[in-house]
């Protein structure tokens, strides 16, 4: 591990270590996890974003759509 310098106004340094001592962890392992944490949502709504993109590239007629509706039923028993 490296060590980082960040700089946090007052009221975020007390929010965090208040956080850290409810989840009984030290400041930096909270900023870690947290860190951690937002890249993978950055990532997921980068992946959500390019298969929206991409769907919107390659739009179906409505009637290829209709053609797949029979499919999406349920069978009669």
């Amino acid at each position: 591990m490296q060590i980082v310098q960040i700089v946090l106004d007052k009221k975020l340094l007390h929010a965090a270590d208040q956080a850290a001592k409810r989840t009984k962890r030290n400041r930096s392992a909270l900023v870690r996890d947290a860190l951690r944490e937002h890249l993978r949502r950055l990532e997921l709504r980068a992946s959500e974003e390019r298969d929206r993109q991409g769907y919107s590239r390659q739009s179906q007629s409505d009637a290829e759509a209709r053609g797949w509706e029979s499919e999406a039923t349920w069978p009669e028993e």
